[in-house]
């Protein structure tokens, strides 16, 4: 008989069902009341912390670069660290693709925290009763960094997630990023993967093999036992687990990740690079805290020519040093400054830096002394000079070098073949005073044995200077008689103001000309630069300058502790560097252009009669002294030659009076060294070409002279 009463199954299940959805209900409440309670305790926890201080992680080394941002040479931080400035954008990109495969795949996608990879590290901690991975992301590994803490416990983990999701919203992913490829250890004192490439490869982060860029994304998981300059074998075990992940993600094919895999480990330290060294030093002392400095130095000329002067002072004999200075001559820019034959090499003395050291030049400024006596109408490169024994006072008879003497020369053989008796002699009319204000008033800081009155031996080297301003007043040469101010940053431009000048533009001309035709050193082609060598007394220095166009380089070679070396010549030992340097340069040189204003003269029979022969001062000259009556020294003279004025004169018909006092006629008068009129009276007249400084001079009969400057207005 069918039971019709009701089913009790079906009156039982409604009770089970309620209880099964309550037992549910209750576990996701406390679930969530965990989360929120864990919430809560990681906020307070948050709460509790300091501010984070990046201070110290802001912490860089400084860096030297070249004009081309190459790197010349790095710096330790304070406390002895190598942590170069870096970014994401400077490294190889396919280091950064290895890096986040291997350490953080969704770096860009969490929040500073990968959830997934903590689940991972919590089963693995609860399934083993410790911490076998820590589920660390780029962003946690950097708040380690920032803010180191000892230990692997859980609440220094916990500190880690905090202060990497604070960093995410501080920084963001590229900030992050950069902090980290600066700030991860490579093993000793090395942090950063600049650093680090630079130690380990020899080469910038920029472009790498994938076998380097795969050992730096291992080093930094356990830098002291991976070096590879001390465990090439451990290194090389964790470099190919990282090639390995690398071929299973696709960023390398197998053969490529096989052909990494053969590369061998490098098994020691390079040295950081160390290219102008002393520049480097001179740049950080002027400039403390700079993390970046720039200097207009070319990297690759700097190199070429720090291993000449190595590779001639070594042959040239033991405890040498050299120098090198190389200026843009448009705007006195240096573009490379050698100053020693070895910064690290203690025998040469290596740390010196002789590009600034004070020494006597010898010969190596005769070349102002000709251009002062043309400049003041004293001489033409082709009047003639005696190279004979004479005395000058009571106790000084200079002779030259190989004690010959030449006769009659014109001063343009007499400068190629460093005469001493004309250099003197000229020495002598122009002044020696006159001489080292001239030096001075350039720029140059001359130094006279104990501040001893200025005399006639300064022509022959009684004096001090440095390379660097033999460099700018060769410079001037080549520049029209204006001297450069010496730039050593790339981007600085000269100072407006006041000009320094050595000479007259064409008297700088008649240097430059006469100073291409020097013979050079054997082997050399000739008529190509114009160039001057000098040998100092004693044989303690040797010197070599010259210029084209474009480029001044000055050459020292010598002991810097100032012993002499037998044998020691400027043209033996420091011409060939000169010549060397010019032709590492890569460029053809360029001769500097003639004035327009210059007095060609093919013989010394073509010139005015003062200026055909140089006459000495002596017991037997005649008449009173000679010198200029009108205009006046420093004589501001209204001609109605400047520009603007509102009336209708000529001014081509303002012809100025020109009166000299003393002498012996006929007068021969000069305005910046071209002569512009000669009479057998004291007056004459010139007519000025416009306004403007002008230097007017006057010969007699004798050779006596006198200047003065006037401006023309």
């Amino acid at each position: 008989m069918p039971h019709h009463g009701p089913d009790p199954g079906i009156l039982a299940s409604p009770p089970r069902t309620r209880r099964a959805a309550g037992v549910c209900l209750g576990i996701a409440a406390l679930l969530l009341g965990l989360v929120a309670a864990g919430a809560g305790m990681v906020w307070r926890y948050a709460a509790s912390l300091p501010p984070l201080d990046l201070a110290a992680a802001a912490a860089r080394s400084t860096v030297v670069l070249d004009r081309s941002d190459t790197l010349l040479r790095p710096f330790a931080t304070a406390d002895g660290r190598w942590r170069l400035p870096v970014t994401a954008a400077s490294v190889d990109p396919r280091y950064r693709a290895m890096l986040l495969a291997y350490e953080d795949r969704r770096f860009e996608s969490h929040p500073g925290i990968d959830p997934v990879a903590i689940l991972r590290a919590a089963a693995q901690w609860l399934g083993h009763g410790r911490i076998l991975s820590g589920g660390s992301t780029l962003s946690m590994q950097v708040a380690r960094l920032v803010e180191p803490r000892h230990g692997r416990s859980l609440e220094a983990k916990l500190r880690q997630m905090v202060r990497a999701v604070a960093l995410e919203r501080r920084l963001g992913k590229a900030a992050l990023l950069d902090l980290y490829l600066a700030l991860a250890p490579y093993g000793g004192s090395l942090e950063g993967v600049r650093a680090a490439s630079l130690a380990y490869f020899g080469r910038e982060p920029a472009r790498l093999t994938a076998a380097q860029a795969a050992l730096l994304v291992a080093l930094p998981q356990s830098p002291e036992t991976r070096r590879p300059d001390r465990f090439p074998a451990r290194a090389r075990a964790a470099r190919d687990r990282v090639l390995d992940l690398a071929a299973r993600r696709g960023l390398l094919t197998m053969a490529e990740a096989a052909a990494a895999k053969a590369e061998p480990v490098t098994a020691e330290r390079k040295p950081f690079p160390m290219l102008a060294a002393h520049a480097a030093e001179e740049a950080v002392a002027a400039e403390p805290g700079a993390v970046v400095i720039r200097l207009s130095i070319d990297g690759r000329l700097q190199a070429r020519l720090e291993a000449l002067a190595a590779e001639r002072a070594a042959a040239t004999g033991p405890a040498l040093s050299a120098a090198i200075l190389v200026l843009d001559n448009r705007d006195g820019r240096v573009l490379a400054q050698v100053g020693s034959a070895g910064y690290l090499d203690p025998t040469r003395r290596g740390a010196i830096d002789m590009t600034v050291a004070i020494r006597s030049p010898g010969s190596a400024l005769k070349p102002f002394v000709y251009a002062l006596a043309f400049e003041n109408g004293l001489a033409h490169p082709e009047t003639l000079l005696e190279d004979r024994p004479a005395r000058f006072s009571a106790n000084y008879a200079p002779e030259n070098f190989d004690l010959t003497f030449q006769g009659t020369v014109t001063a343009r053989r007499a400068l190629q073949l460093s005469l001493n008796v004309p250099a003197v002699a000229l020495m002598e009319a122009v002044g020696p005073a006159r001489f080292i204000a001239r030096l001075r008033a350039a720029g140059a800081g001359i130094q006279l044995p104990r501040e001893a009155a200025p005399g006639l031996p300064v022509a022959l080297g009684g004096l001090g200077i440095t390379l660097t301003d033999l460099a700018r007043l060769y410079a001037g040469l080549a520049r029209g008689g204006t001297v450069p101010d010496i730039l050593r940053r790339a981007g600085d431009s000269a100072a407006t103001g006041a000009e320094h000048r050595v000479t007259e533009p064409v008297a700088a001309w008649y240097v430059a000309d006469i100073l291409r035709g020097t013979p050079p050193p054997e082997n050399a082609l000739p008529n190509r630069i114009a160039y001057k060598t000098g040998t100092s007394f004693g044989y303690r220095d040797a010197w070599a300058a010259g210029f084209d166009r474009r480029i001044t380089v000055a050459a020292w070679i010598g002991r810097p502790d100032g012993a002499p070396v037998p044998g020691l010549v400027g043209r033996v030992a420091a011409a060939p560097i000169l010549f060397d340097a010019f032709a590492r340069l890569g460029t053809e040189p360029e001769p500097v252009p003639q004035p327009r204003d210059a007095l060609s003269a093919a013989a010394t029979g073509n010139l005015p009669p003062p200026l055909r022969r140089l006459h000495r001062d002596g017991p037997d000259a005649q008449g009173p002294t000679l010198r200029i009556a009108y205009p006046p020294d420093g004589a501001r003279i209204d001609l109605g030659l400047a520009a603007g004025r509102g009336d209708d004169r000529d001014t081509a018909s303002q012809g100025l009076a020109l009166k000299a006092l003393g002498g012996v006629p006929p007068m021969t008068w000069l305005v910046d060294g071209q002569p512009v009129a000669q009479t057998p009276r004291r007056r004459a007249e010139w007519v000025p070409g416009g306004a403007g400084f002008a230097r007017i001079s006057v010969l007699d009969a004798t050779g006596a002279s006198d200047s003065v400057s006037i401006r023309l207005e």
